[in-house]
């Protein structure tokens, strides 16, 4: 029995006449007959009661009848929420996950432009780590994602669309606050706060120490940067940090001191990440490739020259493949 069986039962069922109904549905009336036959045959007893030309539901067609109209209307329903979701008529949702720090520069940026450009497409927006968001990714979970670094698997697609530079946050008052820029050795005795090991920048952190020759003494993990600045300006410790944002625009001088890093490599990439593997709606494939074409030349009012330096330092943008 197909769906389309149980359609034209339906049909019959509130017909009564099988020739009728067949006119309507665009069938013979022999191969109508042999769909319900079909029919029945799936529920196991007849539905009908033939009276002369016509037929009459008895009452076990009575119960399946209410049943098969509720069934029908729950696939009605759930093509058009699939249809309302993946935009295949336009419109549709895109589900979009970001790191914490992102969300009061990059991810307003795009939502401002997107929005512009595709109003009828709605983003639902969620937060995490990068090893969450990617995990998250991959189970088809989130259509796209905003995180550093790039990530490894080749499956996944990946466009840079910033880089960040990493400051040394340090207390007011600390013997280095009244300098400009620093190396990470002159505080490798000193103790530090930093994000959890779930946090890319927590592993940032500590390869950057472990080039310059030690190991962080950490203070204290944590999993939201605004709380790692209140302890840094309390004297807990320091911390490598990118710099605030205040409406889009990183703070040069923020209360607590940032100072530039001379080592190497002291910076992240920012980007979008998708799965190339996975079907992609048409909702998302319009942001994906929206964000592709313009996500970057949104960079450089917010953060600087970070939009020339992810397109210096950053491997080429990929553009998105075909599901």
């Amino acid at each position: 029995m197909t769906v389309e069986e149980l359609r034209w039962f339906v049909a019959v069922a509130e017909r009564e006449h099988v020739t009728a109904a067949a006119a309507e549905l665009h069938l013979s009336q022999p191969a109508l007959s042999r769909a319900l036959g079909r029919v029945q045959a799936h529920v196991g007893v007849p539905l009908f009661d033939r009276r002369g030309r016509n037929l009459r539901l008895n009452r076990y067609g009575r119960i399946y009848l209410e049943r098969a109209r509720r069934a029908l209307a729950e696939l009605d329903a759930g093509g058009e929420e699939l249809a309302e979701a993946t935009g295949a008529g336009g419109g549709g949702t895109v589900l979009l996950a970001f790191l914490h720090t992102l969300g009061t520069w990059l991810v307003p940026a795009l939502l401002r432009g997107f929005g512009a450009a595709r109003p009828d497409v709605a983003l639902r927006l969620d937060q995490g780590s990068a090893q969450e968001m990617l995990e998250r990714l991959r189970a088809g979970d989130l259509d796209a994602v905003l995180l550093s670094p790039r990530p490894q698997d080749r499956s996944i697609g990946w466009h840079p669309l910033a880089t960040e530079p990493l400051r040394l946050a340090v207390p007011p008052g600390h013997r280095l606050a009244q300098r400009k820029r620093v190396r990470l050795a002159e505080v490798a005795d000193e103790p530090f706060v930093a994000m959890n090991g779930q946090y890319s920048l927590r592993r940032a952190t500590d390869a950057l120490c472990a080039a310059a020759g030690f190991a962080p003494r950490v203070a204290f993990e944590g999993d939201d940067i605004g709380t790692l600045r209140g302890l840094v300006a309390a004297g807990l410790g320091v911390a490598l940090l990118p710099l605030p944002h205040s409406a889009g625009v990183a703070i040069e001088q923020p209360a607590t001191p940032h100072l530039q890093v001379a080592d190497r490599g002291a910076q992240r990439v920012v980007g979008m990440a998708w799965d190339r593997s996975r079907y992609r709606s048409p909702a998302t494939e319009a942001f994906v490739a929206w964000v592709v074409e313009h996500g970057a030349a949104l960079v450089p009012e917010l953060a600087g020259d970070g939009g020339a330096a992810a397109r210096q330092t950053a491997a080429a943008p990929e553009a998105p493949a075909a599901p």
